[in-house]
């Protein structure tokens, strides 16, 4: 196989479908940012819309614009949006809360389901958020409830007729490797047990079918992928045929069947809404609607191909460039094993990143040892990975990762 410069790279860009996107983000010259798996990049339109929503709306017309501009709709509006990302109809997503709350709200709702099951499934390479919410409902519902945390590759035979929910995260926030969805949902029909999906490192990097694979629940954050800023709103999914059947613990106002009766006795709404809690927060959801509208016109099969086509580069250049410096690859080879990331582990990859950082490549570090590079193919270039992994090679030969600078822990990682 013979070697790939930075033509070929260019070329690759000249004839990218999804080019036109890249206009639609404000990046900052001369910095390559390969970190939209953790917060994604600002969309142009964002800093306007709120703006508008600050003066136009909540300025002038005050809270008329409760109605006037539909901010009571924004969570069901948004979700909508959300759904045709992920395989759901617009009745089955909600943008509400935070993601941890809204695992909260559905492994609940999942338990009730099968009250005759104690067992919540998950495995080690779920984001540790989720695990802790499972572990401290169980300890307040006290009912022998526990979580079973397994290794990835042993989900799939340890679903059976004790599990009540199986709790994952699609794509391993650490690694990129990504599970199986419909054979695991498959499994878990056929025992009887429910399936709550995190998808904060699929939804607008792949395209998901939560519909076509049957899963029953599903969550999901609004600042990675989506781009809605930092501490954007989450989204929560629920089947429709558990809808109804189901009542999440948090009774909040805006959960309620008719909120502005001030009723003292609660009274869930149908449908998805009754998974609402408290008050929309609307100047983050306003900019969380401008990160979805960057996915306006977008098919979400290009943006697979283009994600994995960048993996794969980065793969071959860090081969061809970087070998003998103490890299080794902790992502899926194979592109359909992962997400929209890859990951090198290295002993000094804290202080690695943070050199890569100041030389205008900005990924990021996850305990105890990886640095993860992650693809946001509305905006990330063929380019830019033959640019991230020359200044990585560059990092490693000079060693300069070995300043004491490069070398202090800050408070994020």
């Amino acid at each position: 196989m013979s070697s790939l410069d930075r033509a070929n790279c260019e070329a690759l860009d000249a004839k990218d479908p999804l080019a036109i996107a890249r206009d639609r983000f404000h990046l900052p010259e001369g910095i390559v940012y390969l970190d939209g798996n953790s917060l994604g990049a600002l969309p142009r339109a964002t800093a306007e819309h709120v703006q508008t929503v600050i003066q136009a709306q909540w300025g002038h017309d005050l809270i008329t614009s409760w109605n006037k501009h539909g901010w009571v709709d924004l969570p069901r509006r948004l979700g909508a949006q959300i759904a045709r990302l992920i395989g759901a109809q617009s009745d089955e997503v909600v943008v509400c809360d935070s993601t941890s709350l809204n695992v909260f709200k559905l492994i609940s709702a999942a338990l009730a389901l099968r009250p005759d099951r104690k067992v919540i499934l998950s495995d080690n390479g779920n984001f540790p958020t989720d695990l802790y919410m499972a572990q401290g409902l169980a300890q307040l519902l006290s009912r022998d409830h526990h979580l079973e945390i397994v290794p990835p590759e042993a989900v799939i035979d340890r679903i059976d007729t004790d599990v009540a929910v199986v709790m994952l995260t699609e794509v391993d926030y650490r690694t990129g490797r990504r599970h199986d969805m419909a054979t695991i949902n498959a499994k878990a029909k056929a025992t009887g047990a429910h399936t709550l999906w995190d998808l904060a490192h699929s939804a607008g990097a792949l395209p998901v079918d939560l519909n076509g694979t049957g899963a029953d629940f599903a969550v999901g954050c609004g600042y990675k992928y989506l781009n809605g800023g930092p501490g954007a709103p989450a989204f929560l999914f629920v089947a429709r045929r558990w809808q109804d059947a189901t009542q999440q613990p948090l009774f909040g106002w805006f959960g309620h069947a008719v909120p502005f009766a001030f009723e003292t006795a609660y009274q869930p709404k149908p449908g998805i809404d009754r998974f609402l809690v408290g008050t929309p927060p609307v100047l983050s959801m306003a900019a969380l609607e401008c990160g979805l509208t960057t996915f306006d016109g977008i098919d979400l099969a290009l943006v697979r191909q283009k994600s994995l086509a960048l993996g794969d580069l980065m793969i071959r250049l860090v081969d061809q460039e970087c070998a003998g410096f103490g890299l080794t690859l902790a992502s899926p080879t194979e592109g359909g094993l992962r997400g929209s990331q890859v990951s090198y582990a290295h002993s000094a990859g804290y202080a690695v990143m943070q050199a890569l950082i100041a030389r205008g490549v900005i990924g990021d570090f996850r305990a105890p040892d990886l640095m993860r590079f992650g693809f946001t193919p509305l905006y990330v270039r063929y380019q830019d990975i033959w640019d991230a992994v020359a200044t990585l090679k560059a990092v490693l030969e000079t060693a300069e990762w070995r300043l004491p600078a490069f070398n202090r822990r800050a408070a994020v990682t």
